[in-house]
Parts: structure tokens; sequence; C-alpha cells
């Protein structure tokens, strides 16, 4: 595969590449599953446009367009087959943004035949959503459950020992190995199973999954949906999860979770963390209501149009209504073993721009939520203002006292939030030279009106990274 890989490389078939050879409006037509401006951007004899034509928009090309010792090994390698001068792309080749490839099937459009049941979904943004999310923390093992197309350990091999990946799919497996192999990846002990079946008794300082975390009431694409009763395949793999986690170790996963008439979502996905002895930080970045959300994935298998469409889309929401279900929520869910007996959960919905990668803060917030939990006696505690924090004061022309003021922050999750003169004013000296008691204390006689502030009053505001210990 090195003659490929080099090849691909020489060509310029890469992320940059291949975006700069298509201009900007044939990248984003084609970023909506639009070929013809692509078509028409690559309609000449240069090999990049070959490339592109051949594994990104799946047309035959003249075998004539690569080396001879190139062609034989992707022969070989089953990503294209030969048919006399020309040459078709078996299998979807595209460039990642780590610099390496990635396998998949293509992806289904409108009029190609129906999904093959081991479909092997290519990378898109579920998969750079999870690589933003996961810690950029160094670590000795990591185990990428479902690893699918093999995207995942291409964001960990530069910072893992060692990497397992599983999948249920053996074709997974097969599409995933091309992917490291292309990527310049070797080691990963790739294992066959499902769940955490292949590495049973095992512990790993790192799981990562993008699951097939879809709910809906068939379960026929294994790629995307296991067919268990509702929410259940994403809440059995956060409550197995703890037993394969060495001390501090931690998990990052996507999930969707059921918006249920007469129920609090956050109940519901806190409920699944509460019983882990974990801490965990669940984000639900999104909300659809039933009909948008099938629609979204009767889309994503590309049956629109199809004889059976109505009756799958009006089965599904039937399905949806019958258990009560309002929304269907999508986010992120992080543990980390603690190795304690009181673990502290936090469950939110942050739908605003966040700084990316959340990678690299993401331990950062999972200390700010157990320090605000954990600290017994925050009167004695030093704390300093967490940097780039903006004070906002609204209130009316020439009034002596502002209406509202809100803390925000400029860096990181970007929150903001409603404070009281008392705490804008700890936010404005607060620098770790004076324990928090005594400094709630100087800000009582100034600013206050002489009732002091409680120290726990303060923890919110720690738990969500205004206050650093």
């Amino acid at each position: 595969m090195e003659r490929l890989r080099d090849h691909l490389l020489e060509t310029g078939y890469t992320i940059d590449g291949v975006r700069d050879r298509l201009g900007a409006m044939a990248a984003s037509a084609l970023a909506r599953e639009e070929l013809v401006p692509a078509l028409r951007a690559t309609d000449d004899d240069d090999p990049l446009a070959a490339l592109i034509r051949l594994w990104w928009l799946g047309v035959d090309v003249p075998a004539a367009r690569f080396p001879a010792t190139v062609l034989e090994e992707a022969c070989a390698s089953g990503l294209v087959a030969a048919d006399g001068d020309r040459v078709r792309a078996t299998v979807h080749l595209q460039p990642w943004e780590t610099g390496g490839y990635v396998v998949s099937h293509r992806k289904v459009r409108p009029g190609d035949p129906a999904l093959r049941p081991d479909h092997v979904v290519g990378a898109g943004g579920a998969s750079a959503n999870l690589a933003q999310l996961v810690t950029r923390r160094p670590v000795h093992r990591a185990l990428d459950l479902g690893t699918g197309c093999g995207v995942q350990v291409l964001h960990l091999a530069d910072r893992v020992d060692e990497i397992v990946a599983t999948d249920l799919n053996p074709r997974a497996l097969e599409l995933a190995r091309l992917s490291w192999r292309l990527s310049g990846i070797e080691g990963v002990d790739a294992r066959a199973g499902s769940l955490f079946e292949p590495v049973e008794g095992e512990l790993f300082d790192l799981v990562v999954s993008n699951p097939p975390f879809v709910i809906s009431p068939g379960g026929e694409l294994t790629y995307r949906e296991t067919g268990a009763d509702g929410d259940a395949f994403c809440r059995d793999l956060v409550r197995q999860t703890p037993r394969f986690l060495n001390p501090g170790g931690q998990a990052h996963f996507l999930a969707n979770w059921l918006h249920v008439e007469d129920e609090d979502w956050r109940d519901r996905v806190g409920g699944w963390l509460g019983e882990t002895g974990c801490d965990a930080w669940v984000v639900q970045r999104d909300v659809q209501d039933p009909a948008e959300y099938v629609e979204l994935w009767l889309r994503d298998a590309a049956v629109q149009g199809t004889p059976g469409y109505t009756e799958h889309y009006d089965r599904w929401l039937a399905w949806f209504e019958e258990h009560k279900v309002r929304g269907i929520g999508f986010g992120w869910i992080t543990m980390r073993n603690a190795g304690t007996l009181d673990p502290v959960v936090r469950v939110e919905q942050l739908t605003h721009q966040v700084t990316l990668p959340v990678g690299d803060y993401v331990d950062r917030v999972l200390d700010s939520i157990a320090t605000a939990h954990r600290v017994r006696f925050l009167d004695s505690a030093h704390l300093r203002t967490v940097a780039g924090l903006l004070d906002e004061r609204i209130g009316l022309p020439g009034a002596e006292d502002p209406m509202r003021i809100v803390l925000r922050q400029t860096d990181g999750l970007r929150r903001s939030r409603e404070v009281g003169t008392v705490e804008a004013a700890l936010a404005g000296v607060c620098d770790g030279d004076l324990a928090l008691g005594p400094l709630l204390n100087v800000i009582a006689e100034l600013v206050g009106d002489g009732e002091i502030l409680h120290p726990d009053a303060i923890r919110p505001l720690i738990a969500e990274g205004y206050f650093l210990l």
C-alpha cells in the first residue's frame, strides 16, 4: 500500500488538494451530495481529477491515469476493479483531516440500489464531532468500540501506545484495516464482536465510540441502529463502560435519547449514569421532533421516492407515538472513573457554538464539575477568575445601577450567566491571593447591603468554569 499512498499524496489527493481542485462552488455542492459541479470541475485529464472522479464521485476512469504498479496495488487491495481499459472504484476512499485516508462504502444516493446489510458508513460530521470531543491527554491503552471505517483510530494514533478496535461487522474491520494501512498506522488490534464482548476482562485508559445510536423500530441497518427498545442501546453502553476503565480512565460517546411525555430528559439520561460510579458530563447539542428525526434518517438511507417510503415513515412515526415520544436528543456523553463513592453527574443543554476541539479542555471541564461538588469548605479555597471572562451590564442610560449583569466566557464552552453585583465584583478581583470567605466579606462591605454571600453560592460558577481553584 506504500506505492498507492505515495501516489495519493504526490498527486494532491488530500483535503486541501481536493478542495482547491474543485473550487468553492463545486466543493460546497458536493457537501450537499450534488455531483454535477464536481463532475464539471474534474472533466479533464490531470491525475488528481481522475482520483476525485474515481473514489469520491464514483465514476469510471481510464486505467492509463494510474502508474502500472499503483494500479496493481489498488486492484490487489480490493479498492478498484479493472474492466478492460477502464477502472471502477469498489469503495469510497476519502482523504481525512488527520492527513490519512478513510475507506468505506460509497454513500448511497437517490436512485442507488438499497444499502447492503453490511454497509460501512464513511467518515462525516458525527465522526468529526466525536474526534473533537475526545481528550487530548496521551494514554497507554485505548478502545475504539464499533470502529466502522476506522476513522477514530486516525485521531488516536499519535497519542496512544496500544489501540484495540472492535466491530460487529467483519466487513467494517476489513475496510478499517485498509484505512489504517493507507494512513501509515500499524499495530492496531482489530477484533470482531458486539459491544464489549471482544475485550471482556480487559481495562483501558480511554474508550471512544460513535455507536449505532439511531432510535428506530426496525434495526435493519447495523451501522446505525440495533433494533434495541428505544434508546436502550445507549443506556446499556453507558452502564457497561465502567467495568472496562482503569482508574482515571475516560470514555467519550455520541448518543441519542428520547424525550418522553411527562418525563424530563435530564432525569432520563442522568439515570443511566447515576449507578455507574463515574463522574459524568452529558451535553445535549440538538433536539428534533419525531418527524424531523425520521426524515433525517430516511434521507440518510436515500429511500425518498421509493415504493416503501410512505409506509416506512408512517410505521416509524407510529412507534414514536405509541411510546409517547415528543422529541429525540443528540449529544455527548463523557465519563471518568474517578474512583469515588460520591460521583458527580452534570446533564445540560449547550446548543450554541463552542471552541473546538473540546478535547483540548474537556479534562478541565470534568475537574471543575468535580471540584464544585467535592470541595467541602469553600470559604478557605483560593479561586481565580477564568481567563477571557467578560462582564456585560445592561441598564437605562444614566442609571446608577444596571438592570442586569451577565458574565460571559469568550473561550471554551462560552457559557453566559446572569449574576448579582457580589458575584460580578468577585470576578473582578478574584486572583487567587485571598481565600473566598474573607474576600466575600470585603465585597459585602463595599458593594453589598451588608449581607455576606455564602461561599456555597459560588459552587455553580465553579462547576461552569467561571472560577478555577
